[in-house]
Order: structure tokens, then sequence, then C-alpha cells
């Protein structure tokens, strides 16, 4: 019987690549499974065979306690150059995208109010 071991909804493709990579070095028979076409289904790694299970996750823990401290450590670097990425950095990138935004929000807001103001009348 399967096992899930990982999902994989929200999870950058270089930690879902390096948890692949591990679990093929350590030769752990796994699948994949793909969120559909209409993005339903779980995409996970799941484990052909259950009893492997403990030894996998100690792996991925391990894993991803030594991700967590190499991803905090270069965060740190990058805000100590200037060069960590900020909202204001998106703003300048992609302005339309920004004013296309706001502009949502501001008709949302608009929309409320105007209901508001109806009930109350």
């Amino acid at each position: 019987m399967s096992k899930l071991l990982f999902k994989l909804r929200g999870v950058p493709e270089d930690e879902a690549d390096d948890i692949r990579e591990l679990l093929t070095e350590h030769e752990i028979d796994f699948y994949e499974t793909s969120p559909g076409n209409w993005g339903f289904s779980m995409p996970g790694i799941w484990l052909r065979d259950k009893d492997a299970f403990e030894n996998a996750r100690a792996l991925i823990d391990e894993y991803q306690k030594a991700r967590v401290i190499r991803v905090r450590e270069e965060y740190a670097r990058l805000k100590k150059e200037g060069k960590n990425r900020t909202f204001f950095d998106w703003v300048i990138e992609k302005p339309a995208s920004f004013i296309f935004y706001l502009m949502i929000i501001g008709a949302v807001l608009y929309l409320q109010f105007l209901l508001v103001v109806n009930i109350g009348e």
C-alpha cells in the first residue's frame, strides 16, 4: 500500500528536485502525482513501500533542516549586500501589474462602499 511522503503543493521546484534526488540516491522507490488538469488533485511524492516511510521521512527532515539554514544565510547575505528583492523592486520591474492590482483593489473598495451606502438608504 502506498503512503504519502511529501506534498508538493507550493513547494519550489528546486526543493522538489532535491527531494527526488535524495530519494533516488538512497534507492527509495517512489512515484509522483500531479495536481491534475484543473489543479484539484494532491500533488505529492508517494512511497510504494510504506515500510520505508520512517527512513525516507528522516532523510527529508534532515534535508529540510539544512535547507532552512542555507536559505536563511543566503537571505542574510543578500540583505547585507543590498541585493535582496523587495516590494518596491517588484513595483519597478512590473509597473503595469502594480497599477492593474491597484485598480482592482480600488474597484472592490468602491463596490463595497456603494453597497454600504445603498443599504443605509
